[in-house]
Order: C-alpha cells, then sequence, then structure tokens
C-alpha cells in the first residue's frame, strides 16, 4: 500500500460535539499531515469514540473549524466520509461472528467502485483477490495463520486477529483516513506492541491513522479527551459508570445524533 503525500491530512481548532444532555467533547486541537498517527487518550465516556465520528464525518460538531482530506467540517461532511474509513468501532463497524473472514473480505471487495456494475467472470474475481491479498498483507493477516483459514469465522479469531480483519476491511475502501477505536482493549502487553506496529506501519505507507488507545508508541501525536484538560464531557448514565465500548458508542449517537 502506498498513498500519495500532499496537504495536511486533518486540521481542527477548538472542535467540539454536543448533545441534548451536554458536551461529548469540545476544546480539541490538532493538527496532521498525511502519514501520521494519531493517538487519542482520555477515560471512557469522556468522548474518545465521538472525536473519532466527527473527524470522519460521521458526527457532526457543534463548534470550532476542521479541515479533513481537505474538506470542511461540518459543511462537506459527505466528502470526507468518502474519504475516510472506519475499524473496530463497536456498534457502528462491528465484524459479524458467525461469518468466515473469506466472506467479511469478499463482500467487502464486492463493494468496489471499481467493481461495481461489472459482470461477474475471471478479471472480475481476479481484481477481487487481488484487493483482498493487498488488504491482507496491509493489515498483516496471514490466513495460514487462522485454524481454518478462510475458512475460520469470526467467533473463532483472538483479539489481535479480529482487529486486523477489521483493519483490512477498512484498507480496502482506500481511505486518506483510518480511524479505528480501542486498538490495544483487552490485548496483552505483546499484542498491543504488535496492534501499535500495525498501525505505525500503516502511517509510513503514507495512510493517516487516527486511534483511541492508551498504550500509544512515543512518536504518536497525542490528543486528549476528558477532564484532565478541563474539557466539559457529555454526562455517563449514572447507572453506568464504566461503559464498554459499545455501550459509550450507543449513548453517543443518543446524544449527538449519527450523519
Amino acid at each position: 500500500m502506498n498513498i500519495t503525500r500532499q496537504g495536511t491530512a486533518v486540521s481542527a481548532r477548538g472542535i467540539g460535539v454536543r448533545g441534548p444532555r451536554g458536551w461529548a467533547f469540545r476544546g480539541i486541537d490538532v493538527t496532521a499531515d498525511p502519514g501520521s498517527l494519531i493517538a487519542v487518550q482520555g477515560p471512557s465516556g469522556s468522548g474518545r469514540t465521538c472525536l473519532l465520528l466527527a473527524l470522519t464525518g460521521r458526527m457532526r460538531t457543534a463548534e470550532g473549524t476542521a479541515t479533513v482530506a481537505g474538506f470542511p467540517l461540518p459543511k462537506r461532511m459527505g466528502a470526507v466520509r468518502s474519504r475516510t474509513a472506519l475499524a473496530h468501532v463497536p456498534g457502528v463497524a462491528d465484524l459479524e461472528p458467525a461469518l468466515t473472514v473469506g466472506e467479511h473480505l469478499t463482500e467487502q471487495a464486492l463493494l468496489g467502485r471499481h467493481l461495481k456494475g461489472l459482470p461477474w467472470g475471471k478479471r472480475h474475481r481476479e481484481a477481487a483477490r487481488a484487493r483482498i491479498d493487498a488488504a491482507l498483507a496491509a493489515a498483516g493477516l496471514d490466513p495460514e495463520t487462522l485454524p481454518k483459514g478462510l475458512r475460520t469465522t469470526v467467533r473463532d479469531l483472538e483479539r489481535l486477529e479480529a482487529l486486523r480483519l477489521s483493519i483490512a476491511l477498512a484498507v480496502m475502501q482506500n481511505p486518506q483516513v483510518l480511524a479505528v477505536d480501542d486498538v490495544d482493549l483487552k490485548l496483552s502487553p505483546a499484542e498491543r506492541g504488535l496492534a501499535w506496529e500495525l498501525l505505525r506501519g500503516l502511517a509510513r505507507a503514507g495512510l493517516t491513522v487516527l486511534a483511541v488507545g492508551s498504550d500509544a508508541p512515543a512518536d504518536a501525536l497525542v490528543v486528549r479527551t476528558g477532564p484532565a484538560d478541563t474539557r466539559a464531557t457529555a454526562p455517563v448514565p449514572a447507572q453506568d459508570e464504566n461503559p464498554t465500548p459499545k455501550e459509550e458508542a450507543a449513548h453517543a449517537f443518543a446524544e449527538t445524533g449519527r450523519a
């Protein structure tokens, strides 16, 4: 994978997302060139997922200014969405447990713009296969290491393997910016290192990576959300002081609405 670097990939000044019950986050500043690895850090409920969704055109900002992939937000949210991709975002970019790795990849390959509308044939299959192989290589997912190869169901994948698959599916969308939620959630220290090294490799290839995680490498550009930066946050329901990632995403949509 080789992506042309030009211009500023992400630029935001004082952006915030607000819903009926308060601010999900506010006062965020970030400037990153293409090929940057941006790590979003903060406590649960501090708007980390909302920030990913806002900077990929999937959640409307209420204040501040931002430009992503050359398009202003929130004015050109559709254009930003078409140039960004999500991976591993609970409730938004979920894998289907009952489907196999191969089924996920084939489905995504056939959604490619250059394949839509073409009659199924040898050239079509070859093009889809090439997209799948390139995505697997970029995500570092070797089917030979899986229990049943491409016939392995998602429910049988290890956490790091599932993360790699989710990233492979996102890479197949040819984004300029990739947003990944909870990169190191429930991974061992060694697995966390591998996950961040994967994202660093994608960034080195020119892809701008925006990732939520606690153990980002030292060379990552860190953006913080939450009380540590005295930023207002949306209230977390009293009955769930430590929401799961899926519950946090669902709460974010309830607070702000999804584009």
